[in-house]
């Protein structure tokens, strides 16, 4: 990423302000960047008060104390290269940093130079006395400039080398997540190192049940209606439900889907559809949020990474002979509107399906997906190509596709 100089952002400002525009359209557009703004210190850096979970109930910060940065790299956690204190940036370059000194974590931590991760120290700054997590910390990477995981922040990025469930697993105290689940320390601790790099479970807290799903990409969201693999809402509301049920911050939240005991026992047990704080520390932050995700912009296919006589060749074939555009249509490349369908329509399974209020899968859309294809694709990452993807649908529509079509296809989609 590269920054304005002074002159260059002086020169934009001038010419943003002699634009003819009236007084209400100018309160406007500066309303939208302060929120823009406000959106992304937020995304990056709110914890809603999530530490008194991960710190003080759980105990995280107590096994950061000794996690080096080779494993702090091990399991995706991200560098920042821009919050690098000079010193720390310049030993780094020059290789004279111990990879396995966890007095190097600390010292990233300090300055806030872990994606995703805010750490709480003492008054002198020595002691780290708890930990909190951000929205970044999943939906953000870096793009390894400096070294690997290392770099410049790509926000709404997914996460894929993010090993959650390793993470979690390190904190010293699980009891009382052992104890909302109804099994033990040791179980708990099994299944999560099942999840494995870029995957979390948010329903399992609702229904007990265990399917970890990929983390989504959080670009490129203007104009699609639902959020998440299984729908449940737009961006507010997932917003809503992980900052208050996943990160485990202070703050409202209401959904009376979850009080169906049938299919979701845990979360209608703990009353997880009718939360409310003390002191609110998510609604408000809700609205600027929303804007700085809406805002973020597609990351483009890098150059080389694709044939384009062939994409202009698939992209014929996306709009009529493969059927692609019936659901994904352009320039959403999902449904305007309810994007939702069963899972007899796209052929698989149901389970995951099953785990929210309408029992479908959302249409994804498609843009970006050269950015997170490891993994694999859908929710699960059943498909490890997307050649398997289109393997997928040509068997199940009969859509009849040659080894041309499919290749031509396959190019199409890395190009969007």
């Amino acid at each position: 990423m590269r920054r304005l100089t002074a002159s260059a952002a002086f020169a934009a400002l001038t010419m943003f302000f002699s634009l003819p525009i009236s007084a209400s359209e100018r309160a406007a557009d500066i309303h939208a960047v302060k929120q823009f703004r406000e959106g992304r210190e937020i995304f990056r850096y709110a914890t809603f008060g999530d530490e008194d979970f991960w710190g003080g109930t759980l105990g995280l910060h107590e096994a950061l104390k000794g996690v080096s940065p080779k494993t702090a790299l091990g399991v995706g956690l991200k560098v920042d290269v821009d919050n690098l204190p000079r010193d720390v940036l310049r030993a780094l370059r020059e290789g004279k940093v111990n990879p396995d000194d966890p007095a190097v974590t600390l010292a990233l931590l300090r300055a806030d130079a872990v994606v995703g991760v805010t750490g709480f120290f003492d008054k002198q700054g020595k002691q780290l006395v708890s930990v909190g997590i951000q929205c970044a910390l999943c939906h953000s990477t870096v793009d390894n400039s400096l070294a690997p995981g290392i770099g410049h922040r790509l926000d709404g990025w997914a996460n894929r080398d993010l090993n959650v469930g390793a993470i979690i697993s390190l904190a010293p105290r699980l009891q009382p997540v052992a104890d909302l689940l109804g099994v033990s320390v040791d179980t708990l601790r099994a299944v999560l190192g099942k999840w494995g790099p870029g995957k979390f479970d948010a329903e399992v807290f609702l229904d007990g049940k265990v399917g970890p799903t990929l983390i989504p990409p959080a670009f490129g969201l203007a104009g699609v209606n639902l959020h998440t693999w299984t729908g449940w809402g737009g961006i507010s509301h997932w917003n809503a439900f992980v900052a208050n049920l996943e990160m485990h911050g202070k703050g409202t939240f209401y959904d009376p889907r979850l009080d169906d005991a049938s299919r979701f026992p845990i979360a209608a047990r703990e009353r997880f559809g009718h939360v409310r704080a003390e002191e609110d520390q998510i609604t408000p932050l809700l609205g600027a949020l929303q804007i700085y995700q809406l805002a973020l912009p597609v990351p483009k296919p890098p150059s080389g990474s694709y044939d384009r006589r062939a994409a202009a060749r698939g992209e014929t074939l996306f709009n009529d002979k493969a059927k692609c555009a019936t659901c994904h249509v352009p320039p959403l490349f999902t449904e305007p509107g309810w994007n939702m369908h069963t899972p007899e329509e796209i052929g698989i399974d149901d389970f995951q399906a099953n785990r929210a209020p309408d029992q479908r899968y959302r249409t994804s859309p498609l843009r970006g997906l050269w950015t997170h294809t490891q993994g694999g694709f859908y929710h699960d990452g059943r498909f490890p190509t997307l050649a398997a993807v289109i393997e997928h649908y040509d068997k199940f529509l009969g859509l009849g596709l040659s080894s041309d079509d499919k290749h031509d296809l396959e190019h199409y989609l890395r190009s969007l």
